[in-house]
């Protein structure tokens, strides 16, 4: 059986919450932390590996560059975080030299393996990497809205039982709900195909006595789009949201499972080569992105997802 090896680039709050819950998962057989603070990486590793045996059989150590020759799966994480007050684009310019900077050193010891793009801005971060890589699409691949459409079905579950926790969480469960386009300000929800327990928002709240209007819907929308930003002003980072999503994410690429999620992969049009990175829903497996799922967009949210990619075009022709 192949060992299961995953590199994570970049041992901050992100990258070592993601060591620990692979660990904690036994997601890998093998987890190697790579950061330019070799220190820093070494004691995250050590930290991580000290728990109680029996709990998991992962094995995880610091290591460089070197390290990513027999890796299943490539997740890299370095970068500056967002600061109170920033949008995930504001960190554009300066994330790009560092990430291209983590392409330049994979160099001769990249297998073209799967790479997961967790930092920020992951869309154009994600379509940068595939660039810099030259890896056919999908191989490079983003967590994109993975998070965001999991904040989106709290937030539907939370007004569909007001003050049950428990409610809650077991709602969430039942709620088919995604959001696509850019992990951002820009973001979409897709109201058109929501469903709760297999009925419409509209269906379900109308038999349980639940209100369900235009205000509410703006209000779910708003609190998920403002959910990350809130958290940041609240304990100055975001880390185990991700962590969790992307330890999901390594579990179905390390494991073959055609797990469908809301990621962010480049777009199959072309324009002046440059390839925008956005969600849609989309199949993940040994070796990435499978497929992107088929999804059926009204009129305004096809709107919105044509201007994203627009914008997103028009930055990374500048940026690279």
């Amino acid at each position: 059986m192949k060992n299961k090896k995953v590199a994570i680039v970049g041992a901050g709050f992100v990258g070592a919450s993601i060591a620990f819950s692979m660990m904690l998962d036994n997601t890998a057989d093998e987890i190697v932390l790579i950061d330019i603070d070799s220190n820093k990486a070494r004691g995250e590793a050590d930290d991580i590996a000290h728990g109680v045996e029996g709990i998991a059989n992962t094995a995880v150590y610091a290591g460089d560059y070197s390290e990513c020759r027999d890796s299943s799966l490539i997740i890299i994480t370095a970068g500056r975080g967002r600061q109170p007050g920033e949008s995930r684009l504001d960190l554009a310019a300066e994330n790009m030299k560092i990430i291209h900077s983590v392409t330049d050193s994979l160099g001769r010891y990249y297998n073209g393996c799967p790479v997961l793009m967790i930092s920020n801005p992951v869309d154009i971060l994600t379509a940068s990497a595939e660039h810099w890589l030259g890896q056919p699409g999908g191989v490079v691949f983003g967590s994109g809205c993975i998070l965001d459409s999991s904040r989106f079905r709290r937030c539907i579950a939370r007004a569909a039982f007001p003050g049950d926790h428990k409610s809650q969480s077991d709602c969430s469960r039942n709620i088919n709900a995604f959001v696509i386009g850019e992990h951002g300000d820009a973001q979409i929800p897709l109201w058109s195909s929501v469903t709760i327990s297999g009925k419409s928002p509209a269906e379900y709240c109308a038999e349980h006595d639940i209100i369900w209007n235009d205000d509410v819907r703006q209000s779910i929308y708003t609190e998920t789009k403002n959910m990350g930003a809130s958290i940041i002003k609240a304990k100055g980072r975001t880390n185990y949201g991700i962590a969790v999503c992307a330890s999901r994410i390594a579990r179905a690429v390390l494991n073959d499972e055609h797990f469908s999620a809301s990621v962010s992969s480049t777009l199959c049009s072309v324009t002046d080569n440059i390839r925008p990175s956005l969600s849609l829903p989309s199949v993940i497996g040994g070796k990435g992105i499978i497929s992107k799922a088929p999804v059926s967009l009204n009129t305004a949210e096809k709107e919105r997802f044509e201007k994203s990619a627009a914008e997103l075009t028009d930055m990374l022709k500048k940026l690279l």
